[in-house]
């Protein structure tokens, strides 16, 4: 059995999701807005798991130590972006500017150009991989100190945290289109991806014994009389086939894809969560 507690969760989730942020700043596409949104919710979870971590629980040096340094450095990363918001983003600033000279092209009619400061230096997108490391660090010392397997206990942990992450961010990405509305979907398609492909390691880790099998055949009592083994079930398939169709509506040239597809991830989260949180409780 593998030990289940706040303060690494929020480590997971805040270390995936920052992965998952860099994996998106990286393409320089999204607005400076989207970054200190994340980031601004990630610090907050790194805290929150720092708090739990030091004064709730037992503490766990390496967990804890990696939790106060994720908010250092995704402050780091918060301050430089905003220090530099003046640069803009290349990906973005290109794309209006294209659209502009279209329309100029086409109409006749001059817009002047968005202000830009051309000697500002653009944040640097590699800030938001450096927390996420520091985080790996500490979700895998908590897995170490989770009991159980130590092998398993640090493969649920690590997938857990990408899942939980990248689930995050693309659902959140996903309500950034009302705001950057002529973002290209290329960014959420990615995060779709990722999420799909996480899917598979992060049910199978789940089933590895003692897993869910064991909840499922009766040999762990979930209290319930197995209906809660089975809600984990469908809050697996669920998830899936959500994403499956999420993929699907992305495909759709309408801009409303996109809110369907929000709309889709919003739902996509809950089981997601389920699919983790209800085994790892299970299990502990």
């Amino acid at each position: 059995m593998i030990d289940l507690d706040a303060a690494s969760v929020l480590l997971q989730w805040a270390t995936g999701g920052l992965f998952f942020l860099w994996i998106t700043t990286r393409r320089r596409e999204v607005s400076l807005g989207y970054g200190w949104t994340m980031r601004g919710t990630y610090i907050l979870m790194a805290a929150g798991a720092a708090y739990v971590g030091i004064f709730v629980l037992d503490p766990q040096p390496v967990r804890d130590a990696a939790s106060v340094l994720v908010v250092i450095t995704s402050g780091v990363a918060l301050a430089q972006s905003i220090v530099r918001r003046k640069a803009g983003v290349r990906g973005q600033v290109a794309l209006a500017e294209a659209r502009t000279a279209r329309v100029a092209a086409m109409t006749g009619i001059e817009r002047e150009a968005a202000e830009k400061d051309l000697d500002a230096k653009e944040f640097n997108p590699w800030l938001d991989l450096v927390p996420a490391v520091i985080g790996l660090v500490g979700v895998i010392a908590a897995g170490v100190a989770a009991g159980g397997p130590t092998w398993l206990a640090v493969s649920r942990f690590v997938v857990g945290a990408a899942f939980m992450g990248v689930i995050t961010d693309a659902m959140l990405l996903g309500h950034w289109y009302l705001v950057q509305p002529g973002l290209a979907r290329g960014a959420l398609l990615e995060l779709v991806d990722w999420t799909m492909w996480l899917w598979f390691p992060q049910v199978a880790l789940l089933l590895v014994p003692t897993g869910m099998i064991s909840a499922l055949d009766g040999t762990i009592d979930d209290g319930y009389d197995g209906l809660l083994s089975w809600f984990w079930v469908a809050c697996a398939v669920t998830t899936i086939g959500l994403l499956v169709t999420t993929r699907l509506a992305l495909k759709e040239r309408a801009y409303s894809a996109v809110m369907a597809a929000t709309g889709l991830l919003y739902l996509a989260i809950i089981t997601a969560f389920g699919t983790d949180l209800v085994a790892r409780a299970l299990l502990s």
